[in-house]
């Protein structure tokens, strides 16, 4: 099972953190409209992300205490409508719509999110390809280069913080 290292910070903005990324020469990868549908499931999460037309179920189990190392799995779905199809299936948590511009820098996946009904986002997830130390001192870099403050992390899930505002 793939694991990464992930970082959630609430921002204001995002002018910042482009004008860094550009400084360091991060490869920008483009936008990517997202909606996430999030199922009940008895252990981790599950959900059903649809990016720019293309569905996947992404399953995964993520300590949100410590440093946020994920577990993660990918199952890309192909069908008339999977949506539907899970929904008939799974009882629906919550849905969270977000517009991400996505940034790369030496195994970094950078995300710049607008998330809708809860604001401006900056996301790390750092995967692990080696190891945990090897990905760490990658993480640690990008996190020194984009001067972040790792006190101020968010520790939970955009559908966690979505169900505080209801």
């Amino acid at each position: 099972m793939p694991v990464n290292l992930e970082l959630k910070l609430k921002v204001t903005s995002h002018r910042t953190t482009e004008t860094l990324l550009k400084q360091i020469n991060a490869e920008y990868k483009g936008i990517l409209i997202q909606k996430d549908i999030y199922y009940h499931v008895k252990n981790g999460l599950l959900k059903l992300r649809i990016e720019n037309g293309s569905y996947c179920l992404i399953k995964y189990l993520r300590d949100e205490k410590g440093e946020r190392w994920s577990n993660y799995e990918l199952l890309f779905l192909k069908g008339e409508n999977p949506e539907k199809y899970l929904s008939d299936i799974f009882r629906v948590d919550s849905v969270v719509a977000k517009k991400r511009k996505l940034y790369l820098y030496k195994g970094t996946r950078i995300h710049l999110d607008e998330v809708k009904g809860l604001g401006n986002f900056l996301e790390l997830e750092t995967i692990v390809t080696k190891n945990k130390s090897d990905a760490q001192k990658k993480f640690n870099e990008i996190v020194r280069l984009l001067k972040l403050d790792l006190a101020k992390q968010v520790r939970t899930s955009y559908k966690n913080l979505l169900k505080k505002t209801r």
